[in-house]
């Protein structure tokens, strides 16, 4: 009950993460672009030519876990751009520059969606699977 009363107060003073207003495994939208993957925060070494992602740091910290092991890593995303391209990706790493839904993309990812020289796409459409 204790619990229910806070999340009623943090909600009315407008001061509750987004991951708790939102449902986690409902679909997304959000801008995506690209970035080198190196050593990311799930500990894991990538490459450009991995389909690896980056999530908010929001999104990222509301699935935190008592091992330090973030639940998201290593979870698999779908993401759809405007003219349905579709591409599946890994959570590995966060991205400090994204808003709650926008995603970050390793270049190979990016590349099954957009051309690079896009820089954003707009409205990407993803969910957890």
């Amino acid at each position: 009950m204790f619990q229910y009363v806070i999340l009623v107060l943090l909600a009315l003073f407008n001061t509750l993460p987004v991951a708790y207003t939102t449902p986690v495994f409902q679909p997304h939208s959000g801008d995506t672009t690209f970035f080198r993957p190196a050593v990311g925060a799930c500990g894991d070494t990538n490459t450009v030519l991995d389909f690896v992602v980056a999530v908010s740091f929001d999104f990222f910290s509301f699935l935190w876990s008592a091992n330090q092991r973030e639940p998201i890593c290593d979870r698999r995303i779908q993401a759809t751009a405007p003219g349905e391209k579709t591409v599946t990706v890994t959570v590995k790493d966060k991205c400090a520059a994204c808003t709650h839904f926008d995603l970050d993309m390793s270049p190979a990812a990016f590349d099954q969606l957009a051309d690079r020289s896009v820089g954003r796409i707009h409205a990407v459409k993803w969910h957890l699977l």
